[in-house]
This record gives C-alpha cells, structure tokens and sequence, in this order.
C-alpha cells in the first residue's frame, strides 16, 4: 500500500512540474547560440528522454542567460533527477533555481513540493530498511502527534524507552506531549514535570526541558525556582530568546527589578517583534528610575503590538476573500 501511495503522489509531483514547465516554454524564448544547447537538453527532457538531457541540462543553466530558458532548464533538471531518482542531484537544481530567483512564486512552489516528497521517500526507506528501530517508532509518533493522535504517540515513544531507556530527547517529547493534549486533568503537569526532569537526569545540556520546566514552575507561582530553571537555560543556549524573556518575567514577578534588565535587554535584541518583551523591560526601566528608557520600550510595545494586529486582520481578510460567496 505504501508503494502504491508512493508512485501516485510521485507521478502527480512529476505531472505537476511538468505543468509547470508547459508554462514556461509556452513563452518560447528565441535560440540563441548560448541557448542551443539547453534547448536540446529542454526538448529532451520533454519527450522523456531524461537520461539523454541530463548531462546538457547541468552544462547549460549555468551558461544561459535567458530568464525564461534558465528556469524551464531548472525546472526539466528538477522533474528529470525525481525521474531518475537523483535525489542529490534535485536538491543542486533547486539550490541553483533559488539562487537565481529567490522569492520567485514558481520556485518556491515547486521547493516545497520536492522537499516534501523527497521527506515522504525518506521516511518510507526507513519503514522499509528498519521498521522496529527507534528512529521508525519516532518518526511514526511525530506523525501521530500532528495528527491529534496524542496516547497513539505516546506509545510509540513509551516503545523507544523500552529498547533504550536512556534514548536522548524522548523523556521530552513525551512531557511536551503531555502538555500539548487538550483539556489536561490536573495530574497533567506533574507528569510533563516529571518527564522533563527525566530529560534532564539523561542529558543536563537540554534548555528546552530547563525552559519549560521554569514555565511550569512560574505558572505554579514557585518564583525562584522558574529563575533557577530560566537562568540554566540562558546559560545552555545564548539565542534562545524565550528563556531569557522568561527570566527577566520571573525577575519581575520577584520584584528584582535591576536583576531583570540585563535578560530583558537580551530578550528584546534576540526578539525585536515580541511585545512582551518590551513591556515587561518598561515596567523593569520603570522601577529602576530609567524613565526615558521605560517610555521608549513601551512605545515600542505599543508598536509591536499594533504590527501584530494588523497582520492578522490581514490574514484573516485573505481567508476570507479566498472563501465562496454564500449565495
């Protein structure tokens, strides 16, 4: 079944591309002498002859000028490497069509589209080399969580644990699980605790178990124990922009005012366009007598805030407008 699945959602990828393609030759750019080459590899490659057009194809993007013709060439290059499963080979195509015309729509649409069948062939290699190993019974759970599928997943990663009881980042993955299930009981935090604690026991150099475990404990009103937990996860990852804005909060709510700037600064420099960030530095500039300082991090807030808003009445008027009209 799964093969089958493969070679349909392979052929509509192929079919897709070359719908695509069919576009651009339809704008007929002139031959050239520079262009003569890749229009042999183009033509080709568009009657199926993927192996013939290959070695012209790689030979003549480089060398072409044409706009219209390089893209056809990428786009023969992408659809003929799917063709003759060159994976590597796609991949380079799609970094040249990138380089060439970042942000253009086709492109990116047609990037997607390869990725995501190129991961589709990757994980059915794995079902198919090593069904029983952890990395199929992780991968299977990572499917089942987007899903919705939470005890499916559960089970899953309860499997890994029994063949590697030290298996780093499953304790994780379970407690973020735990925490990610709708409508918890009240029991539900003690366990994600006690699984990032888990974590923790098997690899210290976890932030993210340090972060939540500290969102945990500052949502439970055990202030310095979520300053504890937010300080070791600044210190195990510079960039992680949620542990420090998390410290400078828990500071706040500690009335450690001064204490809470220097995080807080971070925060803001490693998240420009997070609100929280700003207001909870006003409020720590504001108590440490930086008056001025307060006023431009709040008017900041205010203007993030704002920002934010406005993307999302925009995303919610194109989906709208993309909606039917009801009669």
């Amino acid at each position: 079944m799964g093969d089958i699945l493969r070679t349909i959602l392979t052929s509509f990828l192929l079919a897709l591309i070359a719908a695509i393609t069919q576009a651009q030759v339809a704008k007929k750019p002139a031959i050239t002498g520079d262009s003569s080459a890749a229009e042999r590899g183009a033509k080709l490659a568009e009657t199926g002859h993927c192996a013939d057009a290959m070695s012209l194809l790689k030979k003549s993007f480089p060398q072409t000028s044409n706009k219209d013709l390089k893209i056809r060439i990428g786009f023969d290059g992408v659809r003929c490497a799917m063709t003759l499963n060159q994976a590597d080979v796609a991949v380079d195509f799609l970094r040249l069509l990138n380089r060439e015309f970042p942000r253009a729509p086709e492109v990116l649409y047609l990037t997607v589209h390869i990725y995501s069948d190129l991961s589709l062939r990757a994980s059915q290699e794995l079902a198919d080399a090593a069904p029983s190993s952890n990395e199929a019974h992780q991968l299977n759970a990572e499917s089942l969580e987007v899903q919705g599928k939470w005890d499916e997943a559960a089970a899953e990663y309860r499997r890994i644990l029994e063949h590697n009881p030290r298996a780093i980042g499953i304790h994780f993955r379970l407690g973020r699980l735990l925490l990610s299930k709708p409508d918890p009981d009240t029991s539900t935090a003690d366990q994600a605790k006690a699984e990032f604690q888990q974590e923790l026991e098997i690899d210290p150099t976890n932030a993210g178990a340090e972060y939540v475990l500290g969102e945990l404990a500052r949502q439970a009103q055990q202030i310095p124990e979520a300053i504890e937990h937010f300080t070791r996860a600044t210190r195990l990852d510079a960039g992680f922009g949620d542990a420090f804005l998390g410290l400078g909060m828990a500071l706040v709510l500690n009335k450690q005012y001064s204490d809470a700037i220097p995080p807080l600064e971070t925060a803001v420099k490693l998240q420009p366009a997070n609100p929280a960030g700003h207001y909870q530095l006003a409020i720590a500039y504001g108590h440490t007598g930086r008056k001025e300082d307060a006023k431009r991090e709040a008017a900041l807030q205010r203007e993030t805030a704002e920002k934010i808003d406005h993307e999302k009445k925009k995303a919610a008027e194109a989906i709208q407008g993309e909606s039917p009209t009801p009669e």
